[in-house]
């Protein structure tokens, strides 16, 4: 993961602190359904919810190409307290990769 941004890079910081010292548990290792709620600082957003999946990696689940379904809620401003809730559960149903149909003979 590249950052540029300084903003971007306290954010990785200040998660990973927030995960580490309220949450520890065994990593997800099914495929896993991911619910973010956003409240953002102002309408001129610079996180992108990609940035919280990858941060996920290795703090709820090992590899965020277990994320088959995602739901990215914008729920508005909140200039006093911008934040995000997270949600994360395995799937019910787990997705396998599909069987390769042989080649046939000419």
């Amino acid at each position: 993961m590249l950052i540029k941004s300084s903003k971007a890079l306290n954010y990785c910081q200040a998660f990973k602190q927030q995960c580490s010292e309220q949450y520890a548990f065994d990593l997800l290792e099914l495929d896993v359904s991911v619910t973010i709620r956003i409240w953002y600082a102002s309408r001129r957003p610079d996180l992108d919810e990609s940035l919280i999946l990858d941060l996920l990696q290795d703090v709820t689940y090992k590899n965020d190409r277990q994320v088959k379904e995602k739901h990215i809620l914008w729920m508005g401003v909140d200039k006093e307290c911008p934040r995000c809730e997270i949600d994360v559960e395995e799937l019910a149903i787990q997705w396998k990769e599909p069987k390769k149909m042989p080649k046939k003979k000419r």
